[in-house]
């Protein structure tokens, strides 16, 4: 049975740059109200032209180049996503057919800001399986379309962006641990509960939060799930080497590696410039720190995210 491994990595940012001191313009905040609460400094606006697609096609560009792909070579897409294009068909299909490929799998994966690992989870699977060689594992948001711009609660803390690897087939392990796991019973403390409806939209389309209780649960799930993480894969915190977590708030990073014992130094982290971009987080703090040459080879590298659902997964993986 083969392995998967990360070949390449790509990212994508819009141009559109949202500072704090412009929020406070809008609603009653000011920076330091958010830097000391978030660690959050700026974050990307998609174009009003642009659509996750979009985003998702240059991510994925760049993560082909880096892997020394074209995207011939490629016969799985999957795409972690909470803000698709449509209802249907799949960000995943649309990609494609931008990518000018057809004739194989092509999905979307919704779980939120633990989509990415859900994704790379299920690529892992097919590639496992000998079902395919080649993944696009790409997560992309426009996440600003979401929010209630008077709300300075949730409207300071999301960005827009996209990330992107190429996993492929491999005799050398790459994705050694992966676990997933979800809660639906805490389905309301973040949600943007709005369906469509005989034409109509019926709900609350804006993004909902209780910051209290998501920041309670996701200290608590995210140490818990860090330590499965490692002893499943018979390691010791100190063998780990890295850690690339979804990027919601530096407290809850720091928390996370305090329960670790990992120095700060040895923790990827974007939050300051790209805000949250839910899905996207990951793959592109994985691609910032590996485009700057901070993993080497045989590196232990920990990705772990939690969103809404609640849902909430890691991955291990050896670099």
């Amino acid at each position: 049975m083969p392995y998967s491994r990360i070949a390449g990595t790509g990212g994508y940012l819009p141009t559109r740059i949202l500072t704090n001191a412009e929020l406070a313009t809008r609603v009653d905040t000011s920076d330091e109200w958010i830097v000391s609460r978030t660690g959050i400094r700026e974050r990307r606006i998609a174009a009003d032209n642009e659509l996750t697609s979009d985003l998702a096609l240059k991510a994925s560009l760049a993560a082909l180049e880096n892997a020394g792909c074209s995207p011939a070579d490629i016969d799985l897409i999957i795409v972690a996503t909470a803000t698709p294009d449509v209802v249907f068909p799949s960000t995943a299909c649309i990609l494609q057919d931008k990518l000018g490929l057809h004739g194989f799998a092509a999905f979307d994966v919704q779980a939120v800001c633990a989509g990415f690992v859900y994704a790379l989870a299920t690529a892992d699977q097919f590639i496992r399986s000998g079902m395919n060689k080649r993944a696009l594992v790409v997560g992309a948001e426009v996440f600003s379309r979401l929010l209630d711009w008077n709300d300075r609660t949730t409207c300071v803390l999301f960005g827009d962006g996209a990330g992107a690897v190429v996993l492929e087939a491999s005799e050398k392990p790459g994705l050694r641990t992966v676990k997933l796991k979800a809660d639906g019973r805490y389905r309301h403390i973040l949600t943007t509960p709005a369906s469509i409806a005989n034409g109509n939209l019926s709900g609350q389309p804006f993004l909902h939060m209780d910051g209290q209780a998501v920041f309670k649960f996701a200290v608590k799930a995210l140490a818990e799930l860090a330590s499965e993480t490692l002893t499943e894969a018979g390691l010791a915190p100190d063998q780990l080497d890295w850690l690339v977590p979804h990027q919601a708030n530096v407290r809850i990073i720091e928390s996370t590696a305090r329960h670790l014992g990992l120095p700060m130094d040895k923790v990827v982290l974007t939050l300051a410039n790209h805000g949250n971009t839910s899905a996207a987080s990951i793959p592109l703090a994985l691609d910032e720190a590996n485009r700057a040459g901070r993993f080497r080879p045989g590196d232990r590298i920990l990705l772990e995210g939690i969103g809404g659902g609640f849902a909430w997964g890691a991955a291990l993986i050896d670099w």
